[in-house]
């Protein structure tokens, strides 16, 4: 579905020759017109669905769930930016093992460290009714932080503890895990907005008339 509404383009052939003729010329799709969603109709919530991508299924088949129709995977495709969908989307864990052991080696892998992350630290004391936090987490940090010591305001005086007790070692494995993890929330359109988004996407992807047009649907460009 999605290719039949791209529109076409006439490229010349290299080398050509004066008179040109239609054989000449190669017709092809235009994958080079890349599609804008319009941020007025696509930036609010109630347009859309947060989804959990579960082991297994494939675009196609949320397409076919949500939409009735399978090949309304680049609807997905599109509203979640994918750029390759082959690498956007959740893989399983068996597949995951494989691709982080010819990534990484079989040992490094699992053993190898991706980096050190800080782990959330309250201070102690209270500020305005609120936990003051001396450390956020999730912050990546080097080898040298977790083997340091660190200090922070208690409130009364200043708590040093050892580096490797305020963040963690996170292996080559476990990061790729998260990153995996991250592709499962995507975003789906919700039914009742899918016809006025092919019908946007059709029209984007019509030419306007200029020295190259040949229809709304086929233009001939000279390499």
């Amino acid at each position: 579905m999605y290719f039949s509404l791209i529109p076409d383009i006439k490229y010349d052939k290299k080398p050509i020759s004066y008179p040109f003729s239609e054989s000449n010329f190669i017709t092809a799709k235009n994958f080079f017109r890349r599609y804008q969603i319009d941020s007025n109709m696509f930036d609010y919530a109630v347009f859309y669905k947060k989804y959990s991508v579960q082991d297994g299924e494939k675009i196609e088949d949320i397409a076919n769930d949500y939409y009735g129709n399978p090949f309304y995977d680049w609807v997905i495709i599109l509203t979640n930016n994918f750029i390759n969908p082959q690498f956007s989307f959740p893989v399983n864990s068996e597949t995951l093992r494989s691709i982080v052991e010819e990534k990484y080696g079989e040992t490094e892998a699992y053993s190898g460290i991706h980096h050190y992350e800080t782990i959330q630290t309250l201070s102690g004391f209270k500020q305005d009714g609120q936990d003051v936090i001396a450390l956020e987490g999730g912050l990546v940090v080097d080898q040298k932080f977790y083997t340091s010591q660190f200090s922070y305001w208690n409130g009364l005086d200043y708590t040093i503890v050892p580096g490797n007790t305020v963040c963690n070692i996170v292996t080559n494995y476990e990061y790729e895990v998260l990153e995996n993890e991250k592709k499962r929330e995507i975003f789906i359109l919700r039914n009742r907005y899918l016809g006025r988004f092919v019908e946007e996407f059709k029209i984007n992807n019509l030419y306007s008339e200029s020295s190259d047009f040949v229809s709304k649907r086929l233009k001939k460009t000279f390499g």
